[in-house]
């Protein structure tokens, strides 16, 4: 169905929302990770922040400090990191302040990080989503030009309830859901070896056999991968060699094998929008 709401994104051609249907089951993480994994296969990758009222990215990434500005001053030039181009509200705001904000000034706020930004000929634009299902999203969901979703779980059945509010979200305005990563999957002991399934195992790949999407793989729990991410260092840029990075990577091909698709659907001729 066509939304005469949806306006393209200059300088992007394509949009991946990573979402999860609730807090703290490393959505941010898996976002920063697949987007310096899209970038290692030859991608030209953005990654946008989107939870306004939580923007860990920055962190993440290991950039702070307010943005440049274009020369006629009416875009804000996105901070890079090897060659990602990233945007975050966290560039504009101090650490430390709380974001005391309604609905309408948030959805504001995302859509200028969106739309005022000087994105450079993006390939992939990595839009991570805050929690839930809310107003934030749904109204993102109908005005983005995004070509798919992925939806990021732990295994526990309290957080596939929340999984599944969000796949019929993504159902309900048309856009197609990639597939499913079941995050913090298993535990391996550093001393032992053993294979330990802290909060069970096998519940995401279920749910996307449930609704016949696809299942996109499997993210340990390791402190190395925390750690990255509280240092602001890249787990799995071109120079780093860790076990990790074949599994984001793996996650990431099959990501661009659903764009192309999308692509051949819906144009032989995809350009930039000017």
């Amino acid at each position: 169905m066509e939304n005469k709401n949806i306006n393209p994104v200059s300088g992007v051609k394509q949009i991946i929302a990573i979402a999860s249907g609730k807090g703290g089951v490393g959505k941010s993480t898996t976002s920063v990770n697949i987007a310096f994994a899209l970038n290692n296969l030859g991608k030209k990758v953005g990654l946008l922040d989107a939870d306004v009222y939580g923007p860990s990215i920055p962190k993440m990434v290991g950039l702070s400090g307010k943005p440049d500005t274009s020369k006629d001053g009416k875009k804000i030039i996105p901070k890079e990191k090897f060659g990602i181009q990233t945007m975050s509200i966290g560039f504009l705001i101090d650490e430390d302040t709380p974001m005391i904000w309604r609905g309408p000034m948030v959805m504001s706020a995302v859509k200028q990080l969106l739309y005022e930004v000087e994105w450079k000929e993006i390939d992939i634009l990595v839009l991570d989503l805050p929690p839930g299902t809310g107003d934030t999203q749904l109204t993102l969901a109908q005005q983005v030009p995004i070509s798919g979703s992925v939806i990021v779980s732990t295994p526990q059945d309290i957080a596939l309830l929340d999984v599944k509010k969000g796949i019929n979200m993504f159902h309900k305005v048309d856009i197609p859901v990639y597939g499913i990563i079941e995050n913090m999957s298993y535990f391996i002991c550093p001393n032992c070896s053993e294979k330990s399934e802290i909060f069970a195992n096998g519940g995401a790949k279920a749910t996307a056999e449930e609704y016949n999407i696809d299942f996109l793989g499997e993210i340990p729990i390791n402190s190395k991968i925390r750690e990255y991410a509280d240092k602001g260092e890249i787990l799995v840029n071109k120079n780093e060699k860790n076990e990790f990075k074949n599994l984001y990577t793996d996650i990431a091909r099959k990501l661009i094998l659903k764009l192309e698709e999308n692509i051949s659907i819906k144009s032989p001729e995809i350009k930039f929008v000017d």
